[in-house]
């Protein structure tokens, strides 16, 4: 089964979990504390409370129907056009349901954002252990990115569009004190969340040491180190993107294998953490398939 197929199957699987959640034998509403229906099931804790979690935008949308995440499909009443039709085609096919809505309610299930007429109430987002994000792997030599305390949705989203885009084969993020996978995550990957593995972990530097283990390069990233260029990114390798502020933690600093910075000559000495990571993702792709 391959990696696309096995996150379809954990999102139905959840989305059935979360029907039986929603009754009892008597048909009144079952709260279940913690949201966890097996020992390795990690959900979305911004969704713990919710019966549904919503996105919306085109791209997201069409990307999560098909990976069979649905569960109602609102859209905006008399609205028309190829990408409606699509859409209604689409949610046809996965058995979700269609509603027609007045755009104050998209607006509202949105949080106002940029919804272009269409809502979809979906599962949420299942995140993989790091033992099953390696049992999955089926490339030889995987490229992983750790993000180490990312806490901007845009910038999350953007490095899943770029991760998915550059090869990348799978994404490791922290628990605790780190965006996860929102709603504005899913929108700003424009789908790419769908097809990039996210593991979710509860110590990063514990993550690490069971890389090394498992014959990973690990790599950091920093103001002083080896001017990326020279960056040998063969073989079984894992980099590690630091915080939007405060970079890479001192922890996680001590279990690199090398640092690795992007030569600035401009009068501001930081880049977005978006940005910082596409160059190397593309730096990694490069040399992985030859252009050296």
């Amino acid at each position: 089964m391959s990696a696309r197929q096995n996150n379809k199957k954990r999102y139905q699987d959840n989305r059935g979990d979360q029907k039986k959640r929603r009754s009892n034998a008597s048909g009144k509403p079952v709260t279940h504390k913690g949201g966890k229906s097996a020992p390795e099931r990690q959900e979305n804790p911004e969704a713990d409370s919710l019966a549904d979690n919503f996105l919306f935008g085109h791209h997201a949308v069409v990307a999560a129907l098909k990976e069979g995440r649905g569960n109602k499909l609102f859209l905006l009443e008399d609205a028309h056009g190829d990408k409606i039709t699509e859409l209604k085609q689409i949610a046809q096919e996965q058995a979700v349901p269609v509603k027609w809505v007045p755009k104050q309610k998209l607006d509202t299930m949105s949080d106002h954002g940029v919804h272009q007429g269409m809502v979809l109430a979906i599962t949420p987002y299942q995140y993989l252990s790091l033992p099953e994000l390696l049992e999955q792997t089926t490339e030889e030599n995987p490229f992983y990115l750790i993000l180490d305390g990312i806490e901007d949705p845009h910038n999350f989203g953007s490095i899943l569009r770029t991760a998915d885009a550059g090869g990348v084969n799978g994404i490791i993020i922290p628990k605790h004190r780190a965006v996860g996978i929102t709603p504005i995550v899913v929108k700003t990957s424009t789908g790419a969340v769908e097809h990039v593995p996210v593991a979710r972990v509860t110590n990063l530097s514990q993550a690490v040491k069971q890389l090394k283990e498992a014959g990973f390069w690990i790599f950091g990233t920093a103001m002083d180190g080896t001017d990326y260029r020279n960056w040998n990114a063969q073989g079984k390798i894992a980099l590690i993107i630091g915080n939007e502020g405060r970079g890479m933690s001192a922890g996680l600093t001590k279990e690199v294998d090398e640092l690795l910075t992007i030569p600035m000559t401009g009068h501001v000495q930081s880049l977005n953490a978006g940005v910082a990571t596409g160059l190397l993702i593309y730096e990694a792709f490069r040399k992985r398939s030859g252009q050296l």
